[in-house]
């Protein structure tokens, strides 16, 4: 395989799991996922993306998605079980999600953790071109930063949490901390969605690695690892032009009618995750209806539960509990043709997520903990019409950009229906300044300003170390990102 100057390490291909007619691969595009929020920077720059294609056995020769050169790494039956599953998504998500979920600890899932991150540290180093920049992205890959500098001390190594980053008290619960934070530590720097969590990490590096540490810069083995917060945003450009395209504009129309044109409707769009606060949602909606502020007639909610890590048996077992507490609520206040809950469990493309968000009267975002949640951000991209309510999650990343919003402590049920009524009975005015003042926001800080963001940080990294004398191999530059400059 050709070489790049630019590498992505992920744990996913951005792949369709379906292919093109034609047999071509497809950009994979999900609510708030890492491929929709890099889409619109890699689409039209050549570089290569490195990640696992998503079955297990040997890995499959992929085409080129237009620019973008595909690197699939092999997983087996036992190494998804142990590393994807487990570790990742068993042990480092539920903690770094605020132990809302009790990690386990399982010895046998680090080993295969350990061995997986190998695999794709070698990958990169295999495509990386001579000081090429490598971006590894996310928990799942904590530990290739170190690996590949050991592996391609040339290289400018980035790399991106996109979930929270626990406190102290949380993170220092792992068996394996010390060698997670070296493997982050790896990097030139280390991006966060909030200035807490390069703070957490601060702490943690004086406490654990005797490391001389601020809040964006780290000194550890006679090296300084930059940290910063760099906070993620959409393609604000797309999801506007995506609005109002007028089929979809003709969608929400008709969405409107085969919901029984209700005064109002309220929308949840989520991952199904126990992350996300869907079970608190249900109860605080359902406690509206049973006390009569909220009438079936007049008033329907739609919630969207993409699936999600079906295989893990946490996640089968949230989906029973919210599909049995759903059918529970619409058994007891729905009627015939007018259930008060429409609960889709299924995957929806882009064009009809648009026309969902312009049908909304009010977006319900309510995660318990969340990096950043680009729905919110998607919601206030879509509504050219200036109107509709966001009510968001206090925890969610996306709150400390969208303050106009309903903010709301999802764990506080009878606030959260305080929160909800007022969001359904705001004047106009009162929703319209809201939403200018965040959709300006959003123009000005949009999925290319975060990439330059990073991408520059990233380059003025590579030349501080430059300057470092006596060690050539850091005598190199991050390559120039044609992708991070908006075009003309």
């Amino acid at each position: 395989m050709r070489q790049s100057s630019l590498v992505v390490v992920a744990n996913r291909l951005p792949l369709d799991d379906n292919a093109a007619p034609d047999g071509a691969c497809e950009w994979r595009r999900s609510p708030g996922g890492l491929a929709s929020a890099l889409h619109a920077i890699l689409a039209p720059t050549p570089a290569t993306w490195v990640g696992w294609a998503g079955g297990v056995g040997p890995a499959p020769s992929l085409p080129d998605i237009g620019s973008l050169r595909l690197r699939p790494v092999a997983l087996t039956e036992d190494e998804l079980r142990g590393y994807y599953e487990g570790f990742a998504n068993s042990t480092l998500w539920p903690l770094y999600h605020d132990a809302v979920q009790q990690p386990v600890f399982n010895r046998e899932w680090w080993e295969t953790y350990r061995s997986v991150n190998q695999r794709f540290a070698e990958a990169a180093a295999e495509v990386a071109e001579e000081g090429a920049a490598v971006w590894v992205q996310d928990y799942h890959l904590q530990l290739v930063p170190q690996m590949l500098r050991e592996l391609r001390p040339d290289l400018l190594i980035g790399f991106f949490m996109h979930v929270p980053f626990p406190p102290p008290e949380l993170y220092m619960q792992l068996p394996r901390r010390v060698e997670l934070l070296r493997g982050m530590l790896g990097a030139d720097l280390v991006g966060f969605q909030r200035e807490q969590a390069a703070h957490n990490v601060a702490q943690l590096a004086r406490k654990l690695l005797a490391a001389e540490s601020t809040d964006t810069a780290i000194t550890v083995d006679g090296r300084t690892v930059q940290t910063g917060a760099f906070p993620v945003s959409i393609d604000v450009a797309e999801m506007r032009a995506l609005a109002s395209r007028p089929d979809v504009v003709g969608q929400a129309r008709q969405l409107r009618h085969d919901l029984g044109q209700p005064k109002r409707v309220l929308l949840s769009v989520d991952r199904l995750d126990y992350t996300k606060g869907i079970e608190h949602r249900l109860t605080a909606y359902s406690e509206l209806l049973r006390d009569g502020f909220v009438k079936v007639r007049d008033t329907v909610m739609v919630q969207v539960a993409v699936p999600s890590r079906e295989r893990v048996e946490s996640y089968r077992d949230l989906r029973d509990r919210i599909e049995g507490e759903v059918g529970r609520i619409n058994g007891e206040y729905g009627r015939v043709g007018e259930p008060a809950i429409h609960y889709l469990n299924q995957p929806f493309d882009r064009s009809l997520l648009a026309a969902l968000y312009q049908t909304a009267d009010v977006m319900v975002v309510t995660p318990l903990r969340d990096g950043m949640n680009l729905v919110a951000k998607e919601f206030v991209a879509a509504r050219e019409d200036g109107a509709g309510a966001l009510v968001l999650s206090e925890f969610a990343g996306s709150a400390a950009e969208l303050e106009q919003a309903f903010l709301v402590n999802p764990h506080d049920v009878d606030g959260l229906k305080e929160t909800l009524l007022k969001a359904m009975e705001a004047e106009p005015d009162d929703l319209a300044a809201r939403m200018t003042a965040m959709r300006r926001h959003l123009t000005h800080h949009d999925i290319l300003a975060w990439a330059r963001a990073y991408l520059s940080a990233l380059d003025h990294t590579g030349r501080l170390a430059e300057r470092v004398p006596g060690d050539p191999a850091r005598r190199r530059r991050v390559p120039r990102q044609r992708s991070v400059t908006r075009p003309r």
